[in-house]
């Protein structure tokens, strides 16, 4: 190796981590993530309120985090570093306040900052004591200056959130299959906040056309694009295509019936099975349609539209793969799958205990006032119920969703067993499963995981690692896309 090639890898290693990816995701998960998960719960009504309000509101403002602190037993606060952590079999973690105020009868009366838990902080991370500190001061503080961070400490363990690899949401996957009704089928994952909601698209033997999601299954995609507000036949099929498609000619004609967007929004409340008065069954289908068709495109009336013309995009390209002018997509490929990171993993776990935490709180305030008291917002938030839940699973490794072995004591045989379990990736499918072609290797695997090292038996193929240089992006900010498309050429619907 020639002098200026051995300057430049040391320099790369000197300023780069190779888990910067993980650390990244945190602080991605702290800075954005936090307040977005708020904003879903941004306003709550207790059901019980005291007599002579016509209305009460729980309004949630902002959420923050400080740096890591420890309370003494004399109730002194003071900073902690990861190795008094370790040595004292404590939580490296930091205090997570929230602004809330109380709203009575559309004023507000009462605002207060209010601590709701401790978070457990990533040894190495933005918000970590250790991450400004250069290599005398890491040493002066009793750390290793060759330690990479990307773990938590959680009493007195070390303990890493190994990546899970999942298939992409909001990508139309189209496969072919040899049994069931239909040759080919199409399923999208629509993801937001905490709404997952598989689709299916699929065309039965008489050429007509389903989509499936949530209670809905197999309503006619030509009666729902009329139920989201396109309804004459010529604009749907440009929105679909310029071509015309003879395969939507049979689809058109079973939904000749249906005229305007109220029937087109019955039908499908029959053909889902609710049974109320018309009225009733109109807004209950209007709410499943609104919430649970396409989340991610948005949850409001006034996003039918951009779904109707998604809708009929997704018709398009499933309509060419029938045709053949369009390959049948590889679940396999890399393109089309998602690395969950630590952020994504304590997303997940803190979307779900911040709602039984406001459960909690509204249950409190609820019991108090029918006492006769009229509660301050301090008295009904229980910290510790947070803090509980997280430092448990965390501990454990059961996670939400029934899923098991997310948090694991980190392996420290030697630097290079820590450095591979702090890169591992590991597939969701059960390892009793014969599913061969997700063990192969598949060549969009080269530069992202390493080829060699997964284990022998049930698990080869599941449980992988990223390789040495291998990095995963953030997600981008879609102010941003929206922009670059526009300054492409592109028009918005709306």
């Amino acid at each position: 190796m020639d002098k200026a090639s051995k300057i430049l890898i040391q320099k790369f290693f000197q300023e780069n981590s190779i888990i910067v990816s993980d650390i990244d995701s945190f602080n991605n998960f702290v800075d954005i993530s936090l307040q977005s998960i708020l904003e879903e719960n941004r306003e709550v009504e207790p059901t019980i309120i005291p007599q002579n309000v016509e209305t009460y509101k729980i309004r949630f403002d902002k959420i923050w985090i400080t740096k890591p602190e420890i309370t003494e037993a004399d109730g002194s606060k003071r900073d902690i570093y990861p190795p008094e952590a370790r040595i004292r079999k404590l939580t490296y973690a930091a205090p997570m306040f929230v602004e809330v105020s109380a709203h009575i009868n559309g004023q507000k009366r009462e605002s207060a900052k209010a601590q709701i838990g401790n978070l457990p902080i990533m040894v190495k991370s933005k918000y970590c004591h250790l991450s400004k500190l250069d290599r005398l001061g890491l040493i002066e503080n009793g750390e290793d200056p060759y330690d990479p961070g990307g773990y938590f400490i959680i009493n007195g363990s070390e303990k890493v959130l190994v990546n899970i690899e999942d298939l992409a949401s909001n990508r139309l996957l189209i496969e072919r299959s040899d049994t069931g009704t239909s040759e080919y089928t199409g399923k999208i994952f629509s993801e937001r906040g905490a709404f997952k909601i598989p689709h299916t698209i699929e065309r039965t033997k008489d050429g007509l056309i389903y989509l499936s999601f949530t209670r809905i299954r197999r309503v006619p995609v030509v009666v729902l694009i009329k139920a989201l507000g396109i309804l004459k036949d010529e604009e749907i099929m440009k929105a679909i295509s310029d071509e015309s498609y003879d395969e939507m000619l049979v689809n058109f004609y079973d939904a000749l019936q249906v005229k305007t967007q109220e029937d087109a929004i019955d039908y499908i409340a029959k053909k889902s099975g609710i049974t109320q008065s018309r009225e009733i069954r109109m807004e209950r289908t209007k709410e499943i349609i609104d919430r649970y068709l396409f989340p991610h495109i948005g949850v409001d009336e006034k996003d039918r539209v951009v779904k109707a013309h998604n809708l009929c995009k997704i018709i398009k390209r499933f309509i060419l793969a029938i045709r053949k002018k369009v390959p049948v997509d590889d679940k396999d490929h890399y393109m089309n799958k998602k690395v969950k990171m630590s952020g994504d993993l304590m997303e997940d776990l803190i979307r779900v205990n911040l709602g039984i935490l406001i459960n909690d709180m509204l249950y409190n305030f609820q019991r108090i006032v029918k006492r006769g008291k009229f509660p301050s917002i301090k008295v009904i938030i229980r910290e510790k119920l947070l803090t509980s839940r997280i430092y448990s699973s965390m501990a454990t490794g059961n996670w939400v969703g029934a899923r098991k072995g997310v948090s694991q004591r980190i392996q420290r045989l030697n630097f290079i067993d820590t450095m591979s379990h702090l890169q591992r990736v590991v597939s969701p499918l059960s390892s009793t499963q014969e599913n061969f072609a997700a063990r192969e290797l598949h060549c969009t695997h080269l530069g992202r995981l390493c080829p060699v090292e997964t284990p022998e038996g049930t698990n080869i193929g599941l449980k992988k690692n990223l390789a040495l240089l291998g990095g995963i992006s953030q997600d981008a900010k879609e102010e941003e896309t929206l922009k670059a498309l526009k300054s492409a050429g592109l028009k918005a619907l709306r």
